[in-house]
């Protein structure tokens, strides 16, 4: 009997449980809503971040706040909501940076495949290779050529060590034999604004960043480093098609919970994300600057995080890239 009434008693609380987190997902959000930025205003994370906070405010009336929070390679601002209460009210504006983040650094505060609950997949945008607009050099192979004559001499900015940016910037220095000295900033933002000053010489930035400064001619684009074109610079070749076979690494950029926040409350969210990118409006808007959109599930988004954390070990290993 005692047995019995045990089953009778935890069966009991899973239903209160189950009941508990359904009344939690119908109820939630009940106020506002964080999306932290590990960037700097002003990059591709910064602004995928404001409109998809801008469509959830509207949707659910209930304010979805961005807040910047550079630093340490985009690790600060993940670390802190890693340590946030796993309720959904507080969020992590993550990207391919945080997969390649858990490979270099050595000390990382935190875990990402175990710390986090994947959310979904706002968008994927490639990066693109550009440089200041008074180097002369019209063509990738003209750029290389240059960058070998003063090997040392050329310095590429990123949005901090142990980004895609620094990545993809020494996976070309490896295909391509230069020698183009690594300069970090907090976030892509700055960096660009000192590539247009000419205090660094090239970019391997996201499209959606750097497309203002190409199309207002104070930075010129030379190449794409996704495996194909991208719709937002149909003339501009691929590393793959012209010097670098083979050459294919992009940006995503999505929403993380803090672990052990409720199921139904993640799929909510994911839910809502996915809606947003769907409407045709906020689809358009996307491909104007770059970027693809995705909106996939949760689980998705997991195994994408799983795949990519392999990958990326493979490859760390290869050119032996880590930061302190």
């Amino acid at each position: 009997m005692p047995t019995l009434l045990k089953l009778v008693a935890a069966a009991a609380m899973t239903c209160l449980t189950s009941l508990s987190f359904a009344q939690t997902a119908a109820s939630f959000p009940n106020r506002n809503i964080k999306i932290v930025v590990p960037f700097a205003p002003g990059g591709s994370s910064d602004l995928l971040a404001r409109l998809v906070a801008q469509r959830m405010t509207a949707d659910w009336g209930q304010p979805v706040i961005v807040e910047n929070k550079p630093g340490a390679g985009a690790t600060l601002g993940a670390d802190q909501v890693a340590k946030s209460p796993a309720d959904g009210y507080t969020l992590l504006l993550a990207a391919t940076h945080h997969t390649i983040a858990q490979n270099v650094f050595k000390n990382l505060p935190y875990d990402i495949g175990r710390d986090f609950a994947p959310v979904s997949v706002i968008a994927l945008i490639p990066n693109m290779v550009v440089i200041n607009a008074k180097i002369p050099a019209n063509t990738i192979q003209e750029f290389v050529a240059l960058a070998k004559a003063q090997p040392g001499k050329l310095n590429y900015g990123s949005a901090g060590s142990g980004t895609a940016h620094h990545l993809i910037g020494e996976m070309f220095n490896l295909q391509a034999q230069t020698n183009i000295i690594h300069i970090p900033y907090k976030g892509s933002a700055p960096a660009i604004s000192d590539l247009v000053s000419g205090q660094v010489q090239l970019m391997f930035d996201t499209i959606t960043a750097g497309l203002p400064q190409v199309n207002a001619g104070k930075t010129r684009a030379l190449a794409v480093t996704t495996a194909k074109r991208s719709s937002a610079l149909p003339d501009v070749p691929t590393l793959n098609e012209t010097i670098l076979p083979g050459f294919d690494v992009g940006t995503w950029f999505g929403l993380l919970a803090p672990a052990k926040t409720p199921s139904d409350i993640v799929n909510k969210l994911s839910a809502e994300v996915t809606k947003i990118v769907n409407i045709p409006e906020v689809k358009s808007q996307l491909l104007a600057t770059g970027a693809e959109p995705v909106g996939n599930t949760s689980a998705e988004m997991s195994a994408q995080i799983k795949k990519e954390l392999e990958s990326f070990a493979a490859l760390l290993k290869q050119i032996k890239l880590t930061v302190e």
